[in-house]
């Protein structure tokens, strides 16, 4: 027992990073930890690069992988050892584990991690690369990053993934990007080769793989600004879309603020959600939207922002709004005049949650100004007119004009 009382805490659960030179790069204090280990998990990969150390029992991942997390809780307060590729917290098993263990009943001793490898290899500052893990996640997720002159750092699934890397870089007008790939870092098997993204034809490539991209623009290229209110052109869309300007202002009136999940009711072509999702990568989003061309039409536009994140709910409000985890925030860019709508997200929100709607018929003003009437918050009028051809002059030809109530929950 402490002086305070309180029992110790006994570190159960040590976590060792290991990389492709298997026991030549673990420290005394590691090698000794698994050599004393009695049970040691780790993928089939960790276990037979530190065999030679290992004396106890050994348990290989298990699919689904949560059974392996359930047998490590098991013997809680016991000693275990859990083999990781390099950096456990980058994208690791660290983090899975830390989900379920306290802090102070585990260790971790890291090794470096594919990142940083890299980096070293290519003499590249880290802290000025974009580093992204397409390790079983979409490869979508590179989109945002790709800004010329950008470096960028991405972790594979296998290795059919730097040939596809390859073919989004060409298909969206970065053909001409430098793709370095590392295959093995660290191991005999290391090998690191040059190549232009557009030709990219490598047929035999190690499955443990980093590519390394120095982005290069055409002149076409697919570039996603880094403000608000994006060309509605990137948009695939019938038209019903909240147009740029508007857009803009309904993104700094959301106020997006890291790790908070709007519901984008009435979502049309996803263009609100999806500049909410690219505010940060914690950002959350559900695009709820009635009509099936439309909810698929969303789906296609979140993975080309690369947001594939981004949930949609094809069926229409009140009734989809049922199940869907809280908000911290609700966009009403269409069917809010509907019986039960605006209710229903009012009634959705905790106290401090945000609320905007947006307004361009007559009914839904309506529900607007009595809605402001009732409950306070902001009503503002968006008008914006456009240069034209009037015969063989130029003229201003405004658009609809929107009425636009921001509220927050008391």
């Amino acid at each position: 027992m402490s002086n305070s009382g309180s029992a110790i805490i006994v570190s159960w659960l040590t976590i060792i990073g290991i990389g492709e030179d298997g026991v030549a790069g673990l420290g005394d204090e590691a090698k000794r930890l698994i050599e004393a280990a009695p049970v040691v998990f780790g993928g089939a990969r960790h276990i037979e690069l530190a065999a030679p150390l290992i004396k106890g029992e050994c348990h290989i991942w298990q699919s689904p992988f949560e059974k392996s997390v359930e047998a490590i809780l098991a013997r809680r307060g016991s000693s275990v050892v859990v083999l990781a590729s390099g950096d456990p917290f980058l994208f690791g098993v660290g983090a899975t584990l830390a989900r379920r263990v306290d802090a102070k009943e585990m260790r971790t001793i890291p090794a470096p991690s594919a990142f940083s490898l890299a980096a070293s290899r290519l003499s590249w500052a880290l802290q000025e690369v974009a580093t992204v893990s397409l390790h079983g996640r979409p490869l979508d997720l590179i989109r945002p990053h790709l800004q010329p002159g950008a470096r960028v750092l991405a972790l594979t699934s296998d290795e059919n993934g730097p040939k596809a890397l390859a073919e989004l870089l060409s298909g969206s007008g970065f053909g001409r990007s430098q793709l370095t790939l590392l295959e093995a870092i660290g191991g005999e098997r290391e090998r690191v080769s040059r190549h232009i993204a557009a030709s990219f034809a490598l047929e035999q490539v190690d499955a443990l793989n980093v590519c390394a991209v120095e982005v290069v623009a055409d002149a076409d290229a697919r570039i996603l600004p880094l403000a608000s209110g994006l060309d509605d052109r990137l948009f695939e869309h019938d038209g019903q879309i909240t147009k740029r300007e508007v857009r803009a202002l309904t993104l700094s009136a959301l106020a997006p603020r890291k790790g908070e999940l709007l519901w984008d009711i009435g979502a049309g072509s996803g263009s609100v959600a999806i500049e909410w999702m690219l505010a940060d990568p914690a950002m959350r989003a559900v695009a709820v939207e009635a009509s099936s061309e439309r909810a698929q039409r969303i789906g296609r536009n979140a993975a080309r922002f690369g947001v594939p994140g981004l949930v949609v709910v094809e069926g229409e409000a009140p009734d989809a709004l049922r199940n869907l985890a809280r908000p911290d925030v609700i966009f009403i860019g269409g069917g809010g005049s509907e019986p039960g709508v605006m209710d229903a997200a009012v009634a959705a929100l905790s106290p401090g949650g945000r609320l905007v709607a947006n307004a361009v018929t007559t009914e839904m003003e309506a529900v607007l100004i009595a809605h402001h009437a009732r409950l306070g918050g902001s009503l503002i009028r968006i008008d914006v007119a456009r240069a034209a051809p009037v015969g063989s002059m130029t003229g201003w030809r405004p658009a609809m004009p929107v009425t636009q109530w921001s509220w927050i929950k008391a």
